[in-house]
């Protein structure tokens, strides 16, 4: 039995999700930070990212929040996505991300800026100089460098993708001997610096192994899976973390290209990330908050007038057809969206980006349910998400918040 889709009017009274961006969880739509402090306090202006993407971004986005530096956000479009705004690059020439103001002095280099955050504020654990964490950098590069070498060649032969896949394996058995060296799921013996180091690329790392090349670095490693779970117990971390999906289409213009193995099991891994089912997937291990419905729902209409201008189909006809998903995703109950609509809401669900747009598990259920509505009337899939670049997510087209 099928009905017609709720009105938005309707939808609305299913979701009372908010957060306080301020002064609440660590969220990718804040642009003041304050923790519960007053205003007179901040003395950061963090120089960020729209799509809250850019690694080095994240790397002192974390910090930030670790120590709860009241700070200020000001977003700047990277060039993969859109024209970066020319006030920024009146401030920065280079046009480099993250950029941080500490009392009116300008900071570029994310390595750079956690230094001056130390001297202005004291480190996060141990220091970025420490003895005990200068080693843990050096290993942090030489795992991104082995990643890179697997990662962003074309494989010119079976051997060549054998010895690039068991030379990352060799550092990565570097990086589990180092957490297993400490009691705990950090790399020393309590949260800090070093782990805040590894973060991004780490993330990322999981992310593309898994979808170019079938390799499941959390599942597959031990010590780096409790990491990870350490990491998800930190609300601070969840609200700077992205998935598979994300990071699986934003890293190739990036890094300038990533390359399939065209394994079975790669190929099988790259179906799912890109089709579903998205539950399940390793790139999340903490259970689904019951929130993450209401949340997609929210976020979708605050921006659902952008949603519609910017989607290749007919208005009116992805209007319909987008209630008919949020209806299905809030109800259970199925509403058959207009015919031809198929494209458009996979359109839709390929570009869902985390965190910009909302969390993990947010972001997996509108998928869940784009893809589900999609499925009653065709497989016709959206046009393809670029390997070039990403203008097709020009934050110029939406409100950045």
């Amino acid at each position: 039995m099928t009905s017609a889709p709720l009105s938005w009017r309707e939808l609305e009274t299913l979701t009372d999700y908010q957060i306080d961006p301020v002064n609440g969880p660590t969220n990718a739509q804040a642009r003041l930070r304050l923790f519960g402090l007053p205003q007179a306090d901040v003395r950061v202006t963090l120089y960020r990212d729209n799509h809250a993407w850019c690694p080095y971004c994240q790397k002192v986005w974390l910090w930030l929040e670790e120590k709860q530096i009241p700070y200020r956000i000001e977003k700047v479009t990277m060039f993969c996505y859109g024209e970066k705004e020319s006030w920024y690059k009146r401030l920065v020439p280079s046009g480099m991300l993250p950029a941080l103001e500490l009392d009116g002095r300008l900071i570029t280099e994310s390595d750079d800026i956690l230094l001056a955050l130390e001297l202005a504020f004291g480190p996060l654990g141990q220091g970025m100089e420490s003895p005990t964490v200068l080693p843990l950098r050096q290993l942090e590069r030489l795992l991104f460098r082995a990643w890179c070498s697997w990662l962003c060649y074309p494989m010119v032969s079976q051997g060549q993708e054998q010895r690039h896949r068991e030379q990352f394996i060799k550092v990565v058995n570097k990086v589990e001997y180092a957490l297993a060296s400490t009691p705990g799921p950090y790399f020393l013996e309590e949260f800090g610096t070093a782990d805040v180091i590894f973060t991004p690329y780490v993330e990322r790392m999981n992310a593309s192994l898994y979808y170019y090349k079938g390799y499941s670095l959390r599942e597959e490693n031990p010590y780096l899976a409790a990491w990870f779970d350490g990491m998800e117990s930190r609300p601070t971390y969840r609200g700077t973390q992205s998935d598979f999906h994300t990071h699986a289409h934003d890293l190739p213009p990036q890094m300038g290209g990533c390359w399939e193995n065209g394994e079975p099991k790669m190929l099988l891994n790259k179906n799912r990330v890109d089709n579903g089912p998205w539950i399940g997937l390793p790139d999340v291990g903490y259970p689904e908050p019951e929130s993450s419905r209401a949340e997609a729902l929210i976020r979708v209409i605050k921006h659902r007038a952008n949603i519609i201008r910017v989607n290749p189909a007919d208005d009116e006809l992805f209007e319909i057809a987008l209630r008919c998903a949020l209806t299905w995703m809030m109800t259970g109950v199925v509403c058959v969206p207009p015919t031809g609509s198929d494209k458009a809401l996979r359109y839709l669900r390929d570009r869902i980006n985390v965190p910009r747009d909302m969390s993990i598990f947010a972001a997996k259920r509108l998928r869940e349910a784009l893809e589900k509505t999609a499925s009653f009337v065709g497989d016709e899939q959206g046009p393809p998400i670029p390997i070039k670049h990403r203008r097709d997510q020009d934050p110029a087209y939406f409100a950045t918040n």
